[in-house]
């Protein structure tokens, strides 16, 4: 796909401004534990420290699984389909499997979480589509799988230096790289050592969000809690990840990446999102 040339100014009008620093709240300041902390009266952050490693393996695993179970599933039901708002109906999906989850406990989260990654997954592909991306286009599409890697922070409101911006530079060149190979050979593929690379990078983070959630289900302050309400959250934290990412991509083409990022550092350092690395560290 080719995008039009950047519009030539280096000021953004007001409009989008106020896009971009909405985005740039909802990329360093979302939370997931956080908002399970508010579910619990924040408790649940105890719960996820001393969560067993049986079970944060069990995540881990679980979600390499439901990325690549994800990916062909829900990118490829949207071919054709006109764009439309389907915010509601993902979560009542989303809610449905939660509770279904949550009904036959954590054993079922290798069975679950395929299903509640497919459907975030379409939720975000969606998302992509109403901000203007064209997933005929691999790259696009590796994008709405990079948004599983946006959610891996802690409780803490600041983030590193450089925060999103710094993980997107550290995902570029295997995002480029398995946008390459999906261009030539799809999807069906999980051995194809660009889309291994990728997945393996993703998971990595999406997994830290995976065992928060293990943890909140299995925490016994949260046993009034249903896993469809949790699963909501679930839904909710990475649909607004998405939204700030697609909105980001589509200043991108509009101004470029340059003036974009740019801007997009001055909005998170003069709103306190970011905090300085400690000296010396690497």
């Amino acid at each position: 796909m080719t995008y039009p040339l950047p519009v030539p100014t280096n000021r953004m009008n007001k409009a989008d401004s106020a896009a971009l620093e909405a985005a740039v709240a909802a990329l360093e300041k979302t939370s997931f534990a956080k908002k399970l902390a508010h579910l619990a009266g924040r408790q649940i952050g105890f719960a996820g420290r001393v969560m067993p490693a049986k079970l944060q393996q069990m995540s881990a695993i679980a979600a390499r699984r439901a990325l690549f179970g994800a990916m062909n599933v829900a990118l490829a039901s949207l071919k054709g389909k006109p764009v439309a708002d389907t915010r509601l109906r993902h979560r009542q999906l989303a809610m449905v499997s939660g509770a279904l989850g949550g009904a036959l406990g954590l054993a079922s989260l290798p069975v679950e979480l395929p299903i509640s990654t497919t459907i975030m997954l379409r939720a975000i592909a969606d998302i992509a589509r109403a901000e203007g991306e064209d997933l005929s286009d691999p790259a696009a599409a590796m994008a709405c799988l990079e948004v599983f890697a946006l959610g891996g922070h802690g409780e803490d409101e600041k983030v590193m230096e450089g925060g999103y911006l710094a993980l997107r530079g550290l995902f570029a060149k295997s995002v480029s790289s398995a946008a390459a190979y999906v261009a030539h050979g799809g999807v069906s593929s999980e051995s194809a050592p660009a889309l291994v690379r990728l997945i393996g990078m993703i998971s990595g983070r999406f997994g830290v969000v995976v065992s928060q959630k293990t943890a909140a289900q299995a925490a016994p302050v949260l046993g009034a809690i249903s896993g469809a309400v949790i699963n909501l959250a679930f839904t909710e934290h990475f649909q607004t990840l998405a939204h700030g990412h697609f909105i980001v991509r589509r200043l991108e083409r509009k101004y470029g990446p340059h003036e974009v990022r740019a801007e997009y550092a001055r909005v998170a350092r003069a709103a306190g999102y970011w905090r300085e690395e400690a000296a010396g560290a690497a």
